[in-house]
């Protein structure tokens, strides 16, 4: 028995990338670095990444908070679809 046509059934239409999903993506991951700049007390001990004057945030910290806003910006662009405020 041939599964995948009945595996495709169940997957919904991908949508689109659009500018309105950067930009909110974008901003999700600003304020998560913000977020991370006052949050992150113990710092690792490699040298520190100047980005936007968040002196003392280096790799391990940025892409913890990167990551952190890549979540954040899946949730809200999610949740707004969902509502109908973006397609």
């Amino acid at each position: 028995m041939n599964y995948i046509p009945l595996f495709l059934a169940f997957i919904s239409e991908k949508p689109a990338w659009s500018v309105k999903i950067a930009v909110i993506m974008i901003i999700c991951n600003l304020i998560s670095l913000v977020i991370g700049r006052y949050a992150i007390k113990t710092r690792s001990f490699v040298p520190s990444i100047p980005i936007l004057g968040l002196e003392g945030l280096g790799l391990p910290e940025l892409l913890a908070t990167t990551s952190l806003g890549h979540i954040m910006g899946a949730g809200t662009i999610i949740g707004l679809r969902s509502i109908g405020i973006i397609s």
